[in-house]
């Protein structure tokens, strides 16, 4: 979600380049210097260049800088821009999207020695005390089923989008959802969904799997627009 203060950037960045002439493919002075010209904090700054990259007004460069226009043929999109740019809710459609053609592949290839381990992290999920180790195991929960298919594209997808769960966009939300819903509550139920996903990979049921993993991130995503948890 852009805020009102990284809209006002964006207004602002758009002014800048207008005023002092920079003509398509010419460089933006470095963030320091912007910042400082704009008024705003580099955290801010960079929301607002990443929604302009996201936008095709202007390209970044890691080493090179920052440059007005659409980036030129044979550019690589830089990974992190996806990230930046994306709302916590945009992740939450990736990860529905993912997730359950994940734990229906694990369904059909989990040994004992994987259930295991995915039934010990929801029990030390369920007893986490505070957000922040909650969090944590939840993502070593999602992280264990992509391990049990053997497929690091899999996991490196996986791995990409929890990479997204640590910045400040996503925190903010999930610190949200967090004290509306209530820590035990939304643990207990988080728990619960969790050892259901388990019990579907340990029979070997797909499609049972890709539901209960369905319907375990539709919950969180419900929660997270503000609708509650679902019955």
């Amino acid at each position: 979600m852009t805020t009102k203060r990284t809209r006002k950037v964006m207004e602002a960045l758009r002014d800048y380049c207008t005023a002092a002439a920079i003509a398509p493919g010419g460089q933006l002075p470095p963030e320091r210097d912007l910042a400082r010209r704009l008024g705003c904090s580099r955290e801010t700054l960079r929301n607002a260049l990443a929604e302009l990259e996201l936008a095709g007004d202007l390209w970044r460069h890691v080493g090179q800088g920052t440059f007005l226009g659409p980036r030129p043929r044979g550019h690589p999109v830089r990974e992190t821009i996806l990230v930046q740019g994306a709302s916590p809710l945009q992740l939450m459609q990736a990860r529905l999207t993912l997730e359950p053609s994940v734990a229906a592949e694990a369904a059909a290839l989990a040994t004992p020695a994987e259930i295991a381990y995915l039934s010990d992290l929801v029990n030390r999920g369920r007893r986490a005390a505070t957000r922040a180790d909650c969090e944590r195991l939840d993502a070593a929960f999602h992280r264990g089923i992509a391990e049990v298919t053997g497929n690091p594209i899999l996991l490196g997808l996986l791995d990409y989008l929890a990479g997204a769960r640590r910045h400040a966009a996503w925190q903010r939300e999930w610190e949200v959802t967090y004290r509306k819903l209530g820590v035990a509550e939304f643990t207990e139920r988080h728990s619960l969904q969790h050892e259901e996903v388990v019990a579907c990979i340990q029979r070997g049921a797909a499609d049972a799997a890709a539901d209960a993993m369905r319907r375990h991130l539709q919950t969180i995503f419900a929660a997270m627009c503000g609708s509650g948890l679902p019955p």
